[in-house]
């Protein structure tokens, strides 16, 4: 019988650690009023993150007059949201360089492109997620990283599982729950809690792949549920009939979609080539 998933997140080398400076930096942002001078301090000693900084702050999208030479003015000019974003992105990256016979470029793309579809209808209903603290792109980052950790925790299980669904299938966490009982979702949240990620993006994770089981859901949950079937179709190469079939009605009942305006709230751009040469690295 296999484990289950608090015992896989226990088990030796399933969990990736977080880099330290990451972790000291993404603690104090998360602070009620954060220590600017420390954050630059601390990331200035990590020479990755302060190369990609300055380049996303000297790129054209700000349109500067002058020069970003410093971390303290790339920190003005990004905002502490797209920093905190990068961290994320930059510290997942190099937790899951290569994960058994996964195609990580695949993952990357469709995880990326999860978190800008999630961000397109998060912005499309901000009224339901006024209270909401968690930027719908990190969370549509990371929410499938519980995949990763089963396919390191469970090797032959995850092989077994994989040459009957696709990793990328709208019904992967279906067929996960009916094989092990628990879905990457759960195992996701797992992940979350263990590197410290706020409570309210561990419940979002813990609950999309099925928002409504329990008979309430919070609002983010069900778009990153939507958009992640979104993103999967696309993966798989979903178009018309297809799309109308797997189509995840209760979740577009709740948040008022029809089918055609999610596939409307498709990102102005999907994960380009060079995006997720980025992220793999």
């Amino acid at each position: 019988m296999t484990m289950d998933y608090q015992r896989l997140l226990e088990s030796p080398g399933a969990l990736p650690s977080i880099p330290r400076v990451v972790a000291l930096v993404l603690n104090e942002l998360n602070q009620d009023v954060p220590d600017l001078m420390r954050v630059s301090a601390l990331l200035a000693d990590e020479p990755v993150m302060t190369a990609r900084l300055l380049q996303v702050a000297n790129s054209a999208r700000y349109q500067l007059s002058q020069r970003i030479g410093s971390v303290a003015q790339a920190l003005a000019v990004l905002g502490l949201v797209e920093v905190r974003e990068m961290l994320m992105q930059a510290a997942i990256a190099s937790a899951f360089r290569r994960v058994g016979d996964v195609d990580m470029r695949q993952f990357w793309r469709y995880s990326m492109n999860t978190a800008r579809l999630t961000r397109q209808l998060a912005h499309s209903r901000a009224r339901l997620l006024r209270d909401s603290v968690v930027s719908p792109h990190t969370v549509g980052l990371v929410h499938a990283l519980g995949e990763l950790v089963m396919q390191r925790g469970l090797p032959l299980e995850m092989a077994n599982l994989n040459r009957q669904c696709n990793i990328f299938s709208p019904e992967r966490a279906q067929a996960e729950r009916a094989v092990l009982g628990y879905s990457y979702a759960q195992v996701g949240a797992g992940f979350a809690r263990a590197w410290h990620l706020p409570q309210e993006l561990t419940r979002v994770v813990e609950q999309h792949d099925a928002p409504f089981a329990l008979g309430s859901s919070e609002p983010l949950a069900a778009m990153l549920h939507m958009a992640a079937w979104r993103c999967r179709a696309r993966e798989m190469g979903a178009t018309g009939d297809d799309l109308g079939a797997s189509f995840p009605e209760i979740a577009a009942l709740a948040l008022r979609l029809q089918l055609e305006e999610v596939l409307g709230h498709d990102p102005v751009e999907w994960a380009s080539d060079t995006d997720v040469e980025a992220m793999a690295g």
